[in-house]
């Protein structure tokens, strides 16, 4: 089986140059926007900014368990079904698949709510607009969504989001080279795991900005989607899982080094220096004395295309889950509208208590890494079930692993909660 894994990776470069592949090609980036969203820049420039380079080998760990969970996910729907819909069909007892969709309802919402305070956010750099203001523009961010998919292919959706990822990637790559960081510390701290009661926090939300629960759920969605698709009716799916891979890897590398070049900037930029960075308009503010206003200006660029490209995936994410696990319909955009119009609620609560968005988002996805076992433990289970994934079953190799990354990320949401609410109250 190992010998098989490697086949495929040796594979790569062969399928680039497949023809078929480019049609194919799109899924993993759609998904991969969600490992660079909002939520992503809160917890990666909060690591970066109060622990230098210390969290980075977070980063890389957690982008290694988002690609095999991913993997995991994709094949799902090359074998013809939605993980949500899965979900639905094992658990059969009405009451216990509403319970599921409740929970699936509130991760989404918690995803959406870091990706909407992200544009938020964006809009009162590069604009000024108040918070309170820019969260009733960030409503509208629906009619982008619209325009996008009303009466036009899927595949321009695809084209869109590849560069938006481009925009943030363009902004990153300037940042980290303005910057100037120490590689040394960088190389040590990738392989050098470390971790206490005063950086769990911040590495669980890291997880949880980066092994994302919608993510999971949308990615077999889409996939099946994909295998429907006029152009791919036909496709091998053997065929159909190698592009797959490839798809896979490489949007999601690119996403690893951008969250990477998120800590990586922060920590050079704020952490060596000695800035106060507590909030994100600090970080933005702090990087135009220190670096030039180009770089707080491809600052807030990159984080407005991240918190729209995102904010969309969440919307494919939420209509998988809606599909999927209930018997009603809703149009994707009047969706769209009802959770927008629900996120005003915290925003509005922020801004007349006075809390700070980027406080917000890093908690928003420690929740969401504590609702991560909702989509990981069935993913594992049916990616592994012969029954339902014919001749696309894990190997045994690959489904040892993926238990192990879940109970690693367990095992690090148990001592959070041990920490915060235990040691805390000891003191």
């Amino acid at each position: 089986m190992i010998k098989k894994n490697l086949e495929q990776l040796l594979s790569i470069p062969a399928v680039l140059k497949d023809p078929k592949f480019w049609t194919f090609f799109g899924t993993g980036v759609i998904v991969s926007v969600a490992y660079m969203d909002p939520g992503n820049w809160g917890t990666n420039i909060s690591s970066g900014a109060s622990f230098g380079y210390t969290l980075l080998w977070v980063v890389w760990a957690s982008s290694i368990m988002a690609m095999l969970f991913q993997y995991l996910s994709g094949k799902i729907g090359i074998a013809g079904h939605s993980l949500p819909g899965l979900v639905k069909e094992k658990l059969k007892d009405k009451r216990l698949v509403f319970l599921y969709w409740l929970g699936a309802e509130i991760a989404i919402l918690g995803t959406d709510l870091a990706e909407f305070l992200g544009i938020v956010v964006a809009l009162n750099m590069l604009f000024n607009i108040p918070i309170l203001y820019g969260s009733l523009i960030a409503v509208l961010d629906v009619l982008l969504f619209f325009a996008l998919t009303s009466g036009k292919k899927f595949r321009v959706v695809e084209y869109c989001f590849m560069a938006m990822v481009g925009v943030i990637g363009i902004a990153y790559l300037y940042e980290v080279f303005i910057t100037k960081p120490d590689l040394a510390a960088i190389l040590a701290h990738s392989v050098t795991p470390a971790f206490n009661s005063e950086t769990i926090l911040l590495i669980v939300g890291i997880i949880g900005a980066t092994v994302m629960p919608h993510a999971i759920w949308v990615h077999s969605w889409l996939s099946k989607n994909k295998m429907g698709e006029e152009e791919n009716g036909h496709l091998d799916k053997k065929k159909a899982l190698r592009y797959h891979l490839v798809d896979n890897i490489s949007a999601l590398t690119v996403a690893a080094f951008i969250n990477a070049a998120m800590l990586i900037m922060a920590a050079a930029a704020f952490y060596n220096n000695g800035a106060a960075v507590v909030t994100m308009q600090d970080a933005y503010k702090t990087l135009t004395p220190l670096f030039g206003g180009m770089a707080s200006l491809l600052f807030a660029i990159g984080l407005l295309s991240a918190g729209l490209s995102s904010s969309i995936t969440a919307t494919f994410a939420g209509q998988s889950i809606m599909d999927s696990l209930t018997d009603f319909k809703i149009s994707p955009w009047v969706r769209r509208v009802i959770t927008r119009l629900i996120n005003l609620i915290p925003i509005v609560v922020a801004v007349f208590l006075g809390l700070d968005p980027l406080n917000v988002l890093v908690y928003s996805q420690v929740a969401l890494s504590l609702l991560l076992p909702l989509p990981l433990i069935p993913l594992v289970l049916f990616s592994a079930d012969k029954k339902i994934m014919g001749d696309l079953v894990n190997s045994k190799v690959t489904t040892y692993v993926a238990w192990l990354f879940t109970i690693v990320i367990l095992l690090l949401n148990v001592y959070l909660l041990y920490s915060t609410f235990f040691l805390a109250s000891r003191q």
